[in-house]
């Protein structure tokens, strides 16, 4: 990897110039055939077991648009603002990769089927910032090129390549921003934000699973600075293929502080595509940027044009789902949290979570207080999300129910928990086995407190005195004989009488 030595740091970058971002999300369709075959779009099949003439490629095979990409494709647009061509259609773009057998990708160029939309994001301190959408348009995907043989996975160094076609025709939707100007210093935060609430509407329209990790769903970050007071936009670089949000925020910062170093030495900024490193958070050179007149687009011959009905678009307008932002400002209001709180809820991946613990029967706050306590504390300390610990929301639920019956109390309830991360059943069955009811045997209790109060008569009598708060320590010694597995207020209640004092 070439090392980069010219770095400005993060905040002298800023002091100099004004970024200026143009962010590109491919969002892959989750349909069961492809864009413009019948062939299975299902995961984990044999290299190559998904393909036939058409997306291969072969002399007169004929495509055929997938109704289902285009209805999905409307209702992205429709979610994020746009305006729905009534008349667009297909377009050839042409290109040599060896993972395109066809040559050339079936897109969208100057006639998309959404357009000139918006979508609001808001940033950790409750700030929203509206980010222009330029177009959102449909084409297929490529196949997958794995290079064998070298240290990097790249093709540099590589002995031989493999190529697997089953991902290529697989339906796509890009979604391209307007120039994102005046975001300043919160430039990453603000690309992490909208790739993140973008994310949260393309699940909530159930027309793709989007999971980064998996590729679903991808980011080009282009960037370019140009100084303070100046209008014309700098040269861009594009980062590809990023494909976690984290990672989205760092390729902006350290393609901010790598422009500002290459500017100030008095260097030329080279319109490229750019690599991204996850383990270091650093860019490095992939190949010179194409124009658009490099791709020799023309209409792709082989399609009609696609004509969406108003009656249709409409149609598709009304069965849209309650979107995200919307969700949680309702959620925030019937939760009664802050705004600084819902965007913890929010950062941390729990809403859903939360959701669905209330809907498996715990009261709202109690869903809230295990997810964004416990819970959360656990996530941390594994390194994992909160989705990905091995309990669910109805388990969640039923600890909830646990303490609100009588039969666990918070200390006992956190054991519970950490049984069930540990694999040793539901809640019920770590319960059982581990022995972590309450006691609530009110002679078990009442021989507790009398040896309590017994052992410790100083205590005692300083309570007997007027002293109540010194309840606590027989409290804490009642606790400790009972594993934890006292009634606390119970405990107090008891002692009190036993000693004649009012509580």
């Amino acid at each position: 990897m070439t090392v980069i030595t010219e770095l400005v740091p993060y905040d002298e970058a800023l002091a100099a110039y004004d970024p200026v971002m143009g962010l590109e999300v491919h969002v892959e369709l989750g349909t069961r055939t492809k864009m413009f075959c019948g062939c299975s779009t299902e995961l984990g099949a044999e290299p190559n077991s998904q393909t036939c003439p058409t997306c291969l490629g072969m002399p007169g095979s004929l495509p055929v648009v997938n109704a289902v990409g285009v209805e999905s494709a409307i209702k992205i647009g429709l979610a994020l603002n746009c305006e729905i061509a009534e008349w667009c259609r297909f377009a050839r773009k042409n290109y040599f990769y060896p993972d395109m057998p066809k040559n050339f990708q079936t897109s969208q160029y100057d006639e998309p089927i959404a357009f000139n939309g918006y979508l609001d994001v808001q940033l950790e301190d409750g700030e929203v910032f509206r980010v222009q959408i330029e177009r959102a348009h449909m084409e297929e995907d490529t196949g997958k090129s794995t290079h064998v043989g070298g240290a990097t996975g790249r093709i540099h160094g590589a002995s031989h390549s493999l190529l697997d076609y089953n991902r290529a025709g697989i339906p796509l939707i890009e979604i391209v921003t307007k120039p994102i100007e005046g975001a300043g210093e919160r430039a990453p935060e603000v690309a992490k934000a909208y790739v993140a609430e973008l994310r949260e509407v393309i699940k909530a329209l159930g027309v793709s699973e989007a999971r980064m990790e998996m590729g679903q769903m991808r980011c080009d970050v282009n960037l370019s600075l140009r100084p303070h007071g100046t209008e014309k936009f700098g040269t861009r670089s594009e980062t590809k293929n990023v494909n976690s949000l984290r990672s989205v925020e760092r390729a902006v910062r350290f393609e901010i502080s790598r422009h500002a170093g290459v500017l100030n030495a008095g260097g030329t900024i080279v319109q490229e595509t750019r690599h991204f490193h996850e383990e270091d958070g650093s860019t490095t050179s992939g190949r010179v940027k194409e124009e658009a007149e490099d791709y020799r687009y023309f209409p792709e011959p082989d399609l009609v044009p696609v004509a969406p009905s108003r009656a249709w678009v409409e149609e598709l307008r009304q069965g849209l789902p309650e979107l995200p932002r919307v969700r949680r400002n309702r959620l925030r209001e019937e939760w009664g949290v802050s705004e600084h709180d819902m965007q913890s809820i929010l950062n941390a991946g729990a809403v859903d979570l939360i959701v669905a613990t209330t809907e498996a029967g715990a009261p709202s706050d109690q869903a809230r207080k295990w997810w964004m306590g416990e819970l959360a504390r656990n996530a941390n300390e594994s390194g994992t999300s909160l989705d990905a610990l091995p309990i669910t929301p109805a388990q969640v639920a039923r600890v909830a129910e646990l303490v609100a019956s009588g039969d666990l109390n918070d200390k006992l309830a956190r054991q519970v928990i950490e049984g069930v991360l540990a694999g040793e059943g539901d809640p019920d069955t770590v319960v059982e086995k581990r022995g972590l009811k309450v006691v609530s045997d009110e002679g078990a209790l009442g021989a507790a407190v009398d040896e309590a109060i017994a052992a410790n008569a100083a205590v005692a009598d300083k309570i007997r005195g007027g002293k109540v708060a010194a309840a606590g320590a027989l409290v804490g010694a009642v606790m400790k004989a009972t594993r934890g597995q006292a009634d606390a207020a119970r405990v107090r209640e008891l002692i009190l009488e036993k000693l004649g004092v009012e509580g």
